[in-house]
Parts: structure tokens; C-alpha cells; sequence
């Protein structure tokens, strides 16, 4: 989700909600699905996480993303003798990729013979959900959702009160 160039900050907290939303969602599918001991496939449903890769994106590229159209007024022309710092940054996605991944580890192996699932020794392979590990990863997502909030609206009154100056 792309906002605008004058305000980074707004994207910055976008993508982050943006992130903890698609978490929250696969971690939702994962309690849903943590009884299922045969999935479309005929396995037993694999816990799926979300694999986020950030860019390698210096400090200094982002001291100013609209470098080039904001020109300081200066009284001597050596005050500012860095132009590298306020070079205009040409990524401001943060991120790379986002990726769901599966989570191959095998489930546990229970003896449950009456489990039409059940292979001929009478056991049958579950879910490798664990539900405690879900409610902690939501609980989390959810915190992180907050705090991007957060800052969005942190961002959102700084952007307001300087057009009031």
C-alpha cells in the first residue's frame, strides 16, 4: 500500500498493518484447520507461517525521500556539504517479498482406532498446530497491529500540526 511521497511515515506504518493483517489471517486458518487430520491433499493440515524479507535500505536514504523537490534555503552554500545524506531514496518499499511458507515438521501420532483415518495399526497422524503457539503468535500480531497504529496516527497528528505552523 503505497500513500504518497511527502509523508514516508505513513508508509512505513501501512505496510506494517499490512503485515500483521495477513499474519492474523494465516494464524486464524491455522486454528481453524488444527483438528484436521486429512486435508485435500490426504495429509494432515500443515501449520503455515508468513516469511517477510526486508531490502537493505541505509539510514541515510532515508533522511529524505523528496530530496530533490525540497531545497533548503541557506545563507552560506557550505552549511550543507553532504549532499549524499539528503539523497533522494528511489525504494521506499521497505520490503522485499512477503511469502507464506508451510511448516513441514511432522504432527503427533496417536492411537485412535476408531479414527476412519486411522492407518491399519490403528494410529493416525495430526496436526502439527499447536494452539498455544498460535494464541501467542496472534496475540503478538495483534500487539504489532496496535502499535503500527499507533504510529500511524502518531504520524497522521505530526503531518496536521505542522500544516497549523
Amino acid at each position: 500500500m503505497k500513500i504518497g511521497p511527502t509523508f514516508p511515515g505513513f508508509d512505513i506504518s501501512a505496510q506494517g498493518l499490512s503485515i500483521q493483517r495477513k499474519r492474523m489471517n494465516i494464524i486464524a486458518e491455522n486454528i481453524a484447520n488444527a483438528d484436521v487430520t486429512r486435508a485435500a491433499d490426504g495429509q494432515p493440515y500443515q501449520r503455515k507461517y508468513l516469511e517477510v524479507t526486508a531490502s537493505q535500505n541505509p539510514f541515510a536514504n532515508n533522511l529524505s525521500s523528496e530530496a530533490s523537490t525540497l531545497q533548503l534555503n541557506v545563507t552560506e552554500p557550505g552549511h550543507i556539504s553532504t549532499p549524499e545524506i539528503m539523497a533522494s531514496s528511489t525504494n521506499n518499499n521497505l520490503l522485499d517479498t512477503t511469502k507464506e511458507m508451510t511448516d513441514r515438521t511432522p504432527g503427533d501420532i496417536v492411537y485412535e482406532p476408531d479414527n476412519p483415518n486411522a492407518n491399519d495399526k490403528g494410529y493416525v497422524q495430526e496436526s502439527n498446530v499447536n494452539i498455544v503457539t498460535e494464541m501467542v503468535d496472534m496475540i503478538s500480531a495483534s500487539r504489532s497491529y496496535e502499535a503500527n497504529l499507533t504510529a500511524l496516527n502518531s504520524s497522521k497528528q505530526m503531518a496536521k500540526d505542522s500544516m497549523e505552523i
